[in-house]
């Protein structure tokens, strides 16, 4: 099943560029909607635009998902068979300082893009949702069936209300909707608050990298081309609702991701320790065994190839 009129919300954004080049590749028609928000330096944002425009022409509208006027008039002139809903105010701590901000957009917004998409009938409703939701889960790896009623952060909090916001529209309305759980993604493009962007940026800078905990903490470290390819697997599938990992399955330390950098970059980290925060999540690790089976989806590139291609990316810039 090949869907070709795709609406991306955050389209301008790291994991959304990516994903609207390769659905002008293959020859989907695009609308991104991004408001193109302060959070990060919009003068990169605007990069990824230019970079997604080197795929072929889209349609692009300035709108933050809240507007639900604007939201509407983008609907109206794409008639999306598909939307994939990127667009959030991301990341675990800055969710800590502003929590009313973070509830608006990822809960409202969410609210707004799901009535809309109700309303003008769209086919299937994509939701990028967060490893985060797993919160105080001691069971690894992660799998789609467990409990996520204990997030530790207002971010995984928020993610976790849109999966059950899109599972209501599926019941209510019969609107056929896909959670996925991305697992870290990181490589070209990636936000510069994110944690291998910016130890990169440190080490090559030759400042001082703050390490929160002992260096044991470990992530479940995704490429980018990968979360690509699950969102596409996802886009050919047909359910009425499902959630479904997208991960690498291998998780990586602090420190290894650390060491690995420095390699890449050819520098020495000079490394700060601080204490870890209760919002961080000691590990996150995808079970993968629904994905493959139900999505076909299989990761690609390891952790240690990433960093290569990130560093060469990075390098580059």
């Amino acid at each position: 099943m090949t869907m070709n009129r795709v609406l991306v919300t955050g389209g301008a954004g790291f994991i959304g560029s990516h994903l609207c080049e390769h659905l002008l590749r293959t020859g989907r028609r695009v609308t991104v909607v991004d408001n193109l928000d302060d959070f990060y330096d919009p003068r990169l944002k605007r990069a990824n635009l230019e970079a997604i425009r080197t795929a072929g022409e889209y349609d692009f509208h300035a709108v933050d998902i809240r507007d639900a006027s604007r939201l509407e008039e983008a609907f109206r002139q794409a008639r999306p068979e598909v939307v994939v809903h990127l667009a959030a105010r991301a990341g675990v701590r800055p969710s800590l300082l502003y929590p009313e901000l973070y509830a608006s957009v990822n809960i409202d917004g969410t609210l707004c893009l799901l009535e809309l998409s109700r309303k003008y009938q769209v086919r299937q409703f994509v939701f990028a949702s967060s490893s985060s939701v797993y919160g105080q889960f001691n069971r690894v790896p992660f799998a789609e069936a467990d409990p996520i009623n204990k997030p530790l952060s207002v971010y995984a909090a928020t993610k976790a209300a849109g999966e059950m916001l899109a599972f209501t529209y599926s019941h209510l309305y019969q609107l056929p909707t896909i959670c996925l759980r991305i697992f870290t993604a990181f490589g070209p493009r990636q936000r510069p608050d994110l944690a291998i962007r910016r130890f990169a940026q440190l080490i090559q800078e030759g400042r001082e990298l703050p390490v929160f905990g002992d260096g044991s903490m470990s992530r479940d470290y995704t490429y980018v081309t990968d979360v690509v390819a699950g969102i596409d697997r996802a886009l050919a599938s047909s359910f009425p609702f499902e959630i479904f990992n997208l991960g690498n399955s291998r998780p990586v330390r602090l420190d290894y991701m650390i060491d690995t950098l420095e390699r890449a970059l050819g520098k020495t980290a000079k490394r700060t320790y601080l204490p870890s925060g209760p919002a961080e999540m000691p590990v996150t690790f995808a079970s993968l065994d629904k994905s493959r089976e139900l999505l076909g989806y299989t990761p690609k590139v390891n952790f240690e190839e990433g960093i290569r291609l990130f560093v060469d990316w990075f390098a580059g810039g």
